[in-house]
């Protein structure tokens, strides 16, 4: 079982001067424990659901850039890419250029966005639900299109590109792994099925039973659409906090890694740094025999 590290709080500790080396150091100490992957989030605003809106947040690619430059061999990406806050083409380039200068560590994800208060407060376009889904199945197209040897026009309902030029290609082959992340059966799954190299599934979403039913629905979508349903890595971000009750996380993972599970990701619940050093000491060992 592989651990991620998601990060999503800028606020700990307090001083905005202390973001950067925080952010440094809490990458280096997990990718010399062994931490697989290194996510942060695709919000302007913090999610007001959990702190206030004006607490510190820092633009994902910009922050994925300054972390590959401190690591050398953690999978970087966005979890998840919301899918109205880039034109697709310029996501494409976006993704490429984190994947040509971490050396190939690049992992695309992306989702159908939901944070309407940041897409009101700062004017990026608010539309409905069936037409972001539109707008995600297109932007993956083009992605793909982007990442392979045609370099024509794209011609969609709601995105047109003349030209699909894409220099220097990505290290990642065949390109850039895709995530796409959420538990919609009817939409989102289903273009796990057609489009994505991996899924990310919520582990708050009643846990291993859960998570359970939304692989069911997926193997479904996979069998529909011709797919191999095992060619699909399934990842989970973890509602647990490993560090509270190890024991208890550890049998949840498990669970998770009966149903094909590869990959859970754990959040920081406290000091970054301190989460980092402790997943090296105390998460890490035990969760090696798991899988």
């Amino acid at each position: 079982m592989k651990l991620g590290l998601h990060y999503w709080n800028y606020s700990v500790p307090a001083q905005p001067a202390a973001i950067a080396p925080t952010l440094a150091e809490t990458a280096t100490i997990a990718e010399q424990a062994g931490v697989a992957s290194f996510t942060v989030m695709d919000h302007f605003f913090q999610m007001d659901a959990v702190f206030a809106a004006e607490e510190p947040m820092l633009e994902a690619y910009t922050t994925l850039g300054y972390v590959a430059a401190r690591t050398q061999r953690m999978t970087l990406g966005v979890l998840v890419t919301g899918v109205m806050y880039r034109y697709p083409g310029l996501l494409a380039k976006t993704v490429t250029t984190l994947d040509v200068l971490s050396g190939g560590r690049a992992r695309l994800g992306i989702g159908a966005s939901w944070y309407e208060r940041e897409q009101l407060g700062l004017g990026v376009p608010v539309v409905p639900v069936a037409e972001r889904f539109e707008r995600l199945e297109e932007t993956l197209r083009i992605c793909r299109q982007m990442w392979s040897d045609d370099d024509g026009p794209f011609n969609g309902r709601h995105y047109q590109l003349a030209e699909t030029i894409n220099s220097p290609q990505p290290l990642s082959r065949p390109h850039p792994p895709i995530m796409i992340g959420g538990g919609g059966e009817k939409k989102t799954l289903l273009l796990v099925a057609r489009y994505a190299d991996a899924c990310n599934l919520f582990g708050r979403d009643q846990g291993a039973d859960g998570v359970a039913h939304k692989l069911d629905v997926l193997r479904g979508h996979c069998a529909a659409e011709g797919r191999d349903y095992d060619s699909i890595e399934k990842t989970v971000l973890a509602a647990r906090p490993p560090l509270e009750d190890l024991d208890g996380f550890l049998a949840e993972v498990s669970d998770y890694a009966a149903l094909g599970v590869s990959e859970v990701q754990v959040t920081p619940d406290r000091d970054p740094v301190e989460f980092a050093q402790r997943l090296g000491a105390e998460v890490l060992p035990r969760l090696a025999d798991i899988g």
